[in-house]
């Protein structure tokens, strides 16, 4: 379990190395399903065109939508989007970022897979053989004399060798096709090259201030919530193990009160002593199911300000002043600001 354990924190903290692996992976699996996909064009007019451009985009299409399931940051800007703004306002750029960012990674593999198929060349070929025309590869005069209908037919049946009589002629066209089709692979390799150095090299053009911004805070999103349910899981496991503790002390208090008699302590009791004691820390306390509830609730529909307070006070004061500055903004508490000097706060302010 410590190695499991071990291995999500890792990938945790590597996320965006890790996710950058996840998309390359997707590509290459593209490729290698496409290799041993078994084409199969249905050679039929009503069919072709359909089937040859569904291969090269539905897969698409698909790998795109499982980039963004497999993506853990999708949730994260989901919530962000849909959340109350609460005492947090939300900046439309963040969401921007993150969305942009995401897209991004999910474009790689079909990216790959509409590259792989215009290589190929079979999809484009089953697509668009109905609109040959077949008199510039030579002079065939039995095909001059079919009808228009009996003529679509014969060049739906190009891509399947089985079914095409002519050998000579369905060689000329495949390759006239797949060469097509490979000049429209290459420059769509070149145009998303393109596009992405035309995305690196504009980018430092701008101001580089709110690209700095809106990546920390979108950083900062995703840490809050990890470190959110990071806590929320140790305050239930604590929740549980003191709720169980009581109970079984409730109703053994004969058999406690006969282990009290004894002359000695044994060392697990002391160990046990201070786990009760960490346990009771970690509940911060919170110690009511309503309470519990109503922190979960809060949470969700008012965020707290993202303004940082530095604070020194004495013990006395401690618990009174937690209490009461639980909803306070910058260092103020009932409206009136603590008996310290300006030059001791750190104040910090967001518009996410």
């Amino acid at each position: 379990m410590d190695k499991f354990r071990m291995m999500f924190q890792f990938l945790q903290s590597n996320q965006e190395s890790f996710m950058n692996g996840i998309c390359g992976i997707m590509a290459l699996a593209s490729a290698q399903m496409y290799s041993a996909f078994e084409f199969s064009c249905p050679c039929m007019p009503e069919y072709n065109y359909t089937y040859g451009i569904g291969l090269l985009i539905v897969p698409s299409i698909w790998f795109f939508l499982l980039g963004f399931v497999l993506n853990n940051n999708v949730s994260v800007l989901a919530e962000e989007w849909k959340r109350p703004a609460g005492q947090r306002s939300k900046d439309p750029s963040i969401l921007r970022y993150m969305f942009v960012s995401i897209t991004q990674r999910s474009l790689i593999a079909p990216a790959v897979w509409v590259s792989v198929t215009l290589m190929d060349g079979k999809s484009f070929l089953c697509a668009f053989s109905i609109n040959l025309d077949i008199d510039r590869f030579g002079n065939y005069s039995f095909i001059t004399a079919m009808s228009e209908t009996e003529r679509i037919k014969l060049l739906a049946r190009i891509p399947c060798k089985d079914l095409f009589e002519h050998h000579e002629i369905r060689i000329a066209t495949s390759r006239y096709i797949k060469c097509i089709s490979q000049a429209c692979g290459w420059m769509f390799l070149l145009l998303m090259t393109f596009t992405a150095f035309m995305i690196r090299a504009i980018r430092p053009c701008f101001t580089q201030a709110a690209f700095l911004k809106t990546k920390y805070w979108s950083h900062y999103i995703d840490i809050e919530r990890k470190m959110f349910d990071d806590t929320c899981k140790e305050h239930a496991k604590s929740f549980a193990k003191v709720c169980i503790h009581q109970y079984f002390e409730s109703i053994s208090g004969e058999m406690r009160s006969l282990h009290k008699h004894r002359s000695y302590k044994n060392d697990s009791d002391d160990d046990d002593e201070d786990n009760r004691r960490s346990d009771e820390d970690k509940l911060l306390g919170i110690r009511v199911q309503d309470d519990m509830n109503k922190v979960l609730r809060n949470w969700h529909n008012c965020k707290p300000a993202l303004a940082l307070r530095k604070e020194n006070i004495d013990g006395e004061k401690n618990g009174k002043l937690n209490g009461d500055a639980n909803g306070g903004m910058n260092g103020h508490v009932k409206g009136h600001p603590p008996d310290v000097e300006k030059k001791e706060w750190a104040v910090y302010y967001s518009k996410v």
